[in-house]
This record gives C-alpha cells, sequence and structure tokens, in this order.
C-alpha cells in the first residue's frame, strides 16, 4: 500500500486502505467503461473515483491535526471535483457550467490549501521560476488559441483558466519536497486543456481517451502526494 501513497502514511489504517482502492478501482472501471457509457450507474461509478480520496483527506488529516483547516480544505475541494465530474457525465454541455462553477470552486479552495504552505521568504530556485512563467505562458496560448469559440462563456471560461493557473502556481510555489503534488498540478492543467480544446474547438479532436486518465491520475497526485506531504513517516512538517 505505501507505493500507492507515495510512503507509508502515520495512522493509515485498513479503512483507509479500502477507500484508496475504491479510489483506484472507480477510476479504471470507468475509463474502462468510456465506450459503452452512459450505462446505469455509471454517474455512481464515476463519482466513487474522486469521492473516497475526500473521506480519505479528511480522516488521515484529521489524525496529523485536529485544529488544522487542511483536512477540511483538500476534502472540500476534492468533494467539489466530485460533485463536477458528476455533472459532467449527467449532461456534458447541459450542465457544463454548472460543473465548471463547482471545479472553479474547487481550484479556489486547493489554491487556499497550497498557498498556506508557502515559504516564509520569497526566493525561488530558478526551476520553480522557470516553470511558473512556462504554465503562465501556456495558459495565455491557450485562452488565445480558444477565444474564438468561447462566443457568451467567455466570462466564465476566462475566470475558470485563472483560478487553474493559479492552483498550478500555487503547487510550483509552496516548494513540496517532492514532486507528486505539482505533476498532479500539471495534469490537471493537461487534462482540462483537452477538455477545453473539444468543447470550444469541436473542428479539433478531443483526445477522449486521454482527459480521464490525466485528470485522475491529476487529483490523485494532488490528494495523495499532499497527504504524503503531511502525513508521511518521512516527510518534513509543513509550514502553516
Amino acid at each position: 500500500m505505501g507505493a500507492l501513497t507515495f510512503g507509508r502514511l502515520r495512522g493509515f489504517d485498513r479503512l483507509d486502505g479500502t477507500l484508496l482502492l475504491l479510489s483506484i478501482a472507480s477510476g479504471a472501471v470507468y475509463m474502462a467503461a468510456r465506450g459503452v457509457q452512459p450505462f446505469p450507474g455509471s454517474a455512481a461509478v464515476k463519482g466513487l473515483a474522486m469521492a473516497p480520496l475526500a473521506v480519505l483527506a479528511f480522516r488521515v488529516l484529521g489524525r496529523v491535526d485536529r485544529e488544522s483547516p487542511d483536512r477540511w480544505l483538500l476534502a472540500t475541494a476534492l468533494a467539489l471535483s466530485c460533485g463536477g465530474d458528476v455533472l459532467l457525465h449527467l449532461g456534458f454541455r447541459r450542465y457544463f457550467v454548472h460543473a465548471l462553477s463547482a471545479f472553479f470552486l474547487a481550484h479556489v479552495t486547493y489554491v487556499v490549501l497550497f498557498v498556506r504552505h508557502r515559504p516564509r521568504t520569497l526566493r525561488h530556485s530558478v526551476g520553480q521560476v522557470a516553470l511558473v512563467v512556462l504554465v503562465l505562458a501556456c495558459g495565455v496560448l491557450m485562452c488565445a488559441w480558444l477565444w474564438g469559440g468561447l462566443g457568451r462563456l467567455a466570462g466564465p471560461a476566462l475566470a475558470y483558466a485563472a483560478a487553474l493557473i493559479a492552483m498550478v502556481v500555487s503547487t510550483i510555489v509552496a516548494g513540496f519536497s517532492r514532486p507528486f503534488v505539482c505533476i498532479g498540478a500539471l495534469l490537471f492543467l493537461i487534462s482540462d486543456s483537452l477538455l477545453a480544446t473539444g468543447r470550444f474547438m469541436p473542428a479539433v479532436p478531443r483526445l477522449g481517451l486521454l482527459i480521464w486518465p490525466t485528470y485522475y491520475l491529476g487529483q490523485y497526485g494532488l490528494a495523495v502526494g499532499f497527504l504524503g506531504e503531511k502525513a508521511g513517516d518521512r516527510a518534513p512538517a509543513l509550514r502553516s
């Protein structure tokens, strides 16, 4: 189990392991069944990929420090993401704005969580600065490329893009001891870029096979990577 959690987590028990395996299995089943969706219960399968991670985060972080808001923030971000997932599955176009709102709030929550653990000094490595510049440049170029297809959704889409970019940047500048959280954020960015391309540029293939795995692995990296930073046996204590 330690390999799945990027190392041992303090107080990780059998129920926590069951939650983690339920999330992984649901994510894999949803991916494997993509060709026959929707089917009865498919929305629940998709929801069960993310909901157990929210419960897991709340349980593990609660053991580390019950007074810290970290468990509420991470669990809330994952729960909002779960809601957005289900809405997209129930009606990609019908509930797109509702799902966008849920994911927007999830990103804002992630930003609050990661900013809490930023270094007290503003010194960052050359690699961090270069990665931030690259992410910002990619965000601007992506928005410029999609601009013609945004139409009435230009405002909400740009607000969402800003929140997404802020989330990714916050993981970079937080300076976590291991790269899993940052990699998760970058995968989330890739997944949303593919999804936006399919939604606003219909002439371009959606590359649908890549959207779900990059999204799930992105969320997994954000959630489990943060748990490793906060509750890992060998991880240094995060700054609050």
